[in-house]
């Protein structure tokens, strides 16, 4: 197995979207805007976290907001498909909120896409219904292709 190097930098646009094509994060966005929204996302996230092969081919994002005081909100966390079940996932987590202030300072927040659930859970965790939500964007699903 190749050794995966895991890092804070930031990606540009063109290899998060070609990165999206091979993770299951690529089905997460609406359609609407989708290019000039994927430039402010890399440009603006707090935490920006790559993982990458000997190769240097990146193999697992993880784009979180933080305060650096209370709380940390993981926007992206995706792993090549090809590269699934290999820590990386984990890994990118436990790095992000040590980057944020720690586990014993930092809640780690999320939305988790159903079948993400489980890793999640396997991370500690708990799903929770006290969020609030306000959403009054256009959203038409599609998958990053």
């Amino acid at each position: 197995m190749q050794p995966i190097t895991i890092r804070e930098e930031r990606v540009t646009a063109e290899e998060y979207i070609d990165f999206l094509k091979r993770s299951d994060l690529g089905s997460q966005y609406p359609k609407e805007r989708f290019s000039e929204r994927i430039v402010k996302l890399v440009k603006n996230v707090n935490i920006s976290l790559t993982a990458r092969n000997e190769d240097k081919k990146l193999v697992g994002v993880l784009f979180g907001l933080t305060d650096f005081s209370y709380w940390l909100y993981v926007t992206d966390l995706g792993v090549d498909r090809s590269y699934e079940r290999r820590g990386i996932g984990k890994r990118l987590m436990k790095t992000a909120h040590e980057l944020a202030g720690g586990e014993k300072d930092i809640a780690v927040y999320l939305i988790a896409n159903e079948n993400a659930v489980p890793f999640y859970e396997k991370l500690g965790m708990e799903q929770s219904d006290d969020v609030m939500q306000y959403n009054h964007i256009e959203w038409t699903e599609f998958t990053v292709q």
